[in-house]
C-alpha cells in the first residue's frame, strides 16, 4: 500500500515539475504570408525590416511569439493557380484587384473583421468601393499605380519614346521585354489597337493574339522580376512594367544605363491589396499583420522601399516622404489621387467569366509555344 501511495507521490510531482517547466515556454504563433518579389521593406540599404518590426511589437504588445514566414510570387496567375490547388496555406495574401474579383467569386477569400484594422480609416475614399470588392468586405488596399514604359536613353531614340508602338519598333529587335503574364502582355496589344481589355468577344482577343505574334521576333524575353537585373545591367533597353518599379532600377543601373519612363497612352490602372485567403490558419493574427502594415512607420518604409504609390493617407500627406522621394517621383506616383477613380474605371482589367479565363490562357500558351 505504501508503495503504491509513493508511486501516486512520484508521478504527481513529475506532473507538477512538467507544467512548471511549461509555464516559462511562450508558444510561437505562425503567419504565413503571400506577396509579389521586391514588394515589401526587408531590412536592405538601411530600411525598414517590417516583418522583424511586427514580430517585435507583437511580442511587446501581446506577449507572445509569433514567426512569420514570408515567401513571394511573380504574377497573379501564379499565385492563383498554388492557392486553388489546396496544396498550400497562407494567412495573407495581396493579389491585384481582377484576381481580388475573381478569387471573392470562387469563395477563395473571407470577409474582414474590421474591428481587428482600425487603421483602415486612413485608406483614401477613392480607394473604396471599387468594383472589385464594391462592400470593402475582403481587401485593404496596399499600393496602387499603372503600366509604363522604361527604356535605356542610351539606346533609344527619344523621337520613338511616347507611345506603345516603341515595344514593337523593329529598330529595338533582341532588345525589347514583355510581360510574361497573359492578362498584362495582352492588354498592351489592346491599348495599342485601341480595344477592350475586358471584351467577352473572342474575337477582339485574336487580334490581340495576332498583334503580339507581331512582336514576338522582336521580343528578347518574357520576364516579371528578371526585368530589373536586365534593364539595370543595360542586357534590355526597353521594358514594360509597373511604374513603382522604374525608380528600383534607377538606383541600381549601370554607368552606362540611362533609364528613363513614360506612360503611353491609355494604360492599366491598378490597386494590389491585402485579403485573407480561406485556408487561413489564424484570422484574426492575420488582420493584425495586415493593421499594423497600415501603421505609420512600416506604411511609409514599404512606400519608400516599393517606389509604389499609397492609398494610406498617413503616408502620401506625411512631408518627411514626400521630400525623401522628391518632386519628380512624386509627380509620376501621384499623378491626381483624387482622380484615381474615374481613371481606374475605365483602364483596370476587370474580372472575366471562366469561359474567356480558360480561352485567353489558351491563346496565351500558343504564343510562348510559337
Amino acid at each position: 500500500m505504501k508503495k503504491c501511495i509513493s508511486l501516486v507521490l512520484i508521478l504527481a510531482m513529475v506532473l507538477a515539475l512538467a507544467m512548471l517547466a511549461g509555464c516559462g515556454k511562450t508558444e510561437t504563433q505562425t503567419l504565413n504570408v503571400y506577396n509579389w518579389g521586391e514588394y515589401i521593406s526587408d531590412g536592405s540599404e538601411d530600411s525598414l525590416d517590417t516583418i522583424k518590426a511586427f514580430e517585435q511589437w507583437y511580442e511587446e504588445t501581446y506577449k507572445k511569439k509569433v514567426k512569420v514566414n514570408y515567401s513571394t510570387f511573380a504574377s497573379n496567375e501564379d499565385m492563383y493557380a498554388k492557392l486553388s490547388s489546396g496544396a498550400v496555406s497562407y494567412d495573407v495574401i495581396v493579389p491585384s484587384d481582377y484576381m481580388i474579383a475573381r478569387m471573392a467569386s470562387e469563395n477563395m477569400l473571407l470577409p474582414l473583421d474590421f474591428n481587428n484594422i482600425p487603421n483602415y480609416q486612413y485608406i483614401n475614399d477613392s480607394f473604396r468601393g471599387l468594383y472589385y470588392d464594391p462592400d470593402n468586405k475582403y481587401s485593404v488596399p496596399y499600393t496602387y499605380n499603372m503600366v509604363g514604359i522604361i527604356y535605356n536613353a542610351n539606346v533609344v531614340d527619344e523621337a520613338d519614346a511616347g507611345g506603345w508602338d516603341l515595344i514593337w519598333n523593329e529598330k529595338y529587335a533582341g532588345n525589347i521585354l514583355q510581360f510574361n503574364n497573359s492578362r498584362d502582355a495582352f492588354a498592351t496589344a489592346q491599348y495599342k489597337l485601341g480595344l477592350d481589355v475586358n471584351s467577352e468577344d473572342k474575337s477582339t482577343w485574336d487580334e490581340a493574339l495576332a498583334e503580339l505574334k507581331k512582336q514576338a521576333p522582336l521580343v528578347k524575353s518574357y520576364v516579371m522580376d528578371e526585368i530589373y537585373n536586365m534593364m539595370e545591367s543595360g542586357e534590355a533597353a526597353i521594358g514594360v512594367y509597373y511604374a513603382g518599379d522604374y525608380f528600383t532600377m534607377l538606383d541600381a543601373q549601370a554607368e552606362n544605363v540611362d533609364l528613363r519612363f513614360y506612360y503611353p497612352e491609355p494604360t492599366n490602372y491598378f490597386v494590389d491589396a491585402m485579403c485573407i485567403p480561406s485556408c487561413c490558419q489564424n484570422k484574426e493574427l492575420a488582420e493584425i499583420f495586415i493593421n499594423f502594415m497600415l501603421s505609420e512607420e512600416p506604411a511609409i518604409a514599404n512606400a519608400e522601399y516599393t517606389y509604389y504609390a499609397s492609398p494610406n493617407s498617413i503616408v502620401y500627406e506625411n512631408a518627411g516622404y514626400q521630400e525623401d522621394l522628391g518632386e519628380e517621383t512624386i509627380a509620376i506616383l501621384y499623378p491626381g489621387i483624387e482622380e484615381f477613380k474615374e481613371k481606374y474605371n475605365t483602364y483596370a482589367y476587370r474580372n472575366m467569366s471562366n469561359d474567356m479565363l480558360d480561352y485567353i490562357n489558351t491563346l496565351w500558351e500558343t504564343l510562348k509555344i510559337n
